[in-house]
């Protein structure tokens, strides 16, 4: 079995005016920009009159190496969601209101294939590699995996304080 460590774990929430398909849009599209695989696990959507509420799960990840991958697990709750229309630079245009919560997870895996999984002699011997041959690396590893959660949780803000000032 893969060694998985979770390294961090942010939270972005926005209540107001945001245009629903171009954030899924835009996270989308972050993430196959940074080389990432991204997969949908869960997308459920309830209606009630007119306003909607939508889970949806990604799994997000990037091999590295034969050694190293990343894993980014994003779980979005949108609540309260109703078309609204606004008016954007004296055109009317549709949009939506409502609520976003994203929570975003970053996870090193080490051996993400399990090659040294093969008795506990390997395992010990992967552990003994992760703790004392390439420390430095793996700290490297998951310090990059940092940046890049931060760096999609500050755009994904960025955006949605932009789609809110219109």
């Amino acid at each position: 079995m893969s060694d998985k460590s979770q390294v961090i774990k942010e939270v972005v929430e926005h209540t107001g005016i945001f245009d629903f398909k171009s954030l899924y849009s835009f996270a989308s599209r972050w993430f196959k920009d940074e080389n990432y695989d991204v997969f949908e696990e869960k997308y459920q959507e309830k209606l009630a009159g007119n306003v909607r509420e939508i889970s949806i799960e990604w799994k997000c990840t990037k091999k590295l190496s034969d050694y190293f991958k990343y894993e980014i697990g994003v779980k979005w709750k949108i609540s309260d969601l109703a078309e609204v229309e606004v008016e954007i630079e004296g055109k009317r245009k549709k949009s939506n209101k409502g609520k976003v919560n994203l929570e975003v997870k970053g996870t090193v895996i080490k051996d993400p294939d399990s090659q040294w999984d093969s008795g506990p002699l390997f395992r010990f011997l992967r552990d003994f590699y992760n703790k004392f041959v390439i420390p430095s690396r793996v700290m490297n590893t998951e310090e990059k995996l940092i940046g890049d959660v931060k760096s999609f949780k500050d755009e994904i803000k960025s955006f949605l304080e932009l789609s809110g000032r219109k």
